[in-house]
């Protein structure tokens, strides 16, 4: 394979989570073919991703193994910066303060508008926002997390209610989080969170008003002077919630698979 190929499996791969993988791919890529600033880019991107400690000292290790080979890799050094500016500067102090000298070269090698640009400017913002930003910026993050997780279930749902779902490319990821959905909630003792997921957002108000009595009337009746035993209600959709995010990692595993084979066929036919 060319340089250009193992840069275009590692991109595919890392749209998807498969981060453990294009690590590995990117390494073959530097070992069958040599050195590569691309491919460090891949490689340090897909330890960073996995936000470790142990990870992103492997992530540093990269960028700087690509910018020893191109120093002027605008992709190297929004990638470097990025890592740069999320370290902490108590504990790692050298790698904390190298985002200095990487933004200004960054500020001097990038063109205005560039997608090198706008993603320097995207992590500055990020690592110069106060408390109540990163507060902010927390309450949005569950906020996409629960609004991709209603989404999913209305397709899941949508696939109850036609009886399945119809046959889908092995590597469509949405498809494959409602095909393991489907899997998952199979079965007579998972007949009440296929009921759940199908009136989603009915089951939601029930719950909140069954709260709300339960609390109510075990304080009225004088069994407590404060409950919370009324939350328990939730207990089902929280179950269920569970078992879609299961679904949605299941999926991701499945269609990163499908991508290797894939990938493999094309090693195989090639050769």
């Amino acid at each position: 394979m060319t340089h250009d190929e193992y840069a275009d499996r590692c991109e595919e791969l890392f749209a998807v989570g498969g981060f453990t993988q294009v690590r590995k791919l990117a390494e073959s890529g530097l070992e069958e073919l040599g050195p590569d600033p691309v491919l460090y880019r891949w490689l340090g991107l897909a330890h960073a991703a996995e936000d470790d400690d142990d990870h992103d000292a492997e992530a540093e290790k990269a960028y700087e193994a690509g910018l020893a080979l191109c120093p002027d890799d605008l992709g190297l050094l929004v990638s470097y910066l990025e890592l740069c500016l999320r370290a902490d500067e108590w504990t790692y102090p050298g790698r904390s303060g190298r985002a200095t000298s990487l933004k200004e070269r960054l500020a001097v090698l990038a063109p205005a508008g560039s997608p090198e640009a706008v993603r320097m400017e995207a992590a500055l913002g990020w690592a110069g926002r106060g408390y109540w930003q990163d507060v902010r910026e927390r309450t949005a993050t569950a906020r996409t997390e629960r609004a991709a997780l209603t989404s999913h279930s209305a397709d899941v749902a949508e696939a109850l209610e036609q009886g399945g779902q119809a046959p889908a490319h092995p590597e469509d990821l949405r498809a494959a989080e409602v095909a393991a959905a489907l899997e998952l909630l199979t079965g007579p003792w998972r007949a009440p969170l296929r009921l759940l997921v199908r009136h989603r957002v009915a089951a939601y108000v029930v719950t909140f008003v069954l709260v709300v009595v339960t609390n109510k009337a075990l304080v009225l009746s004088g069994t407590v002077s404060y409950s919370v035993w009324g939350w328990i209600w939730y207990a089902p959709l929280l179950l269920t919630d569970a078992k879609l995010r299961q679904a949605r990692r299941l999926a991701r595993q499945r269609v990163i698979a499908a991508m290797e084979a894939r990938h493999a066929d094309t090693a195989a036919s090639a050769g």
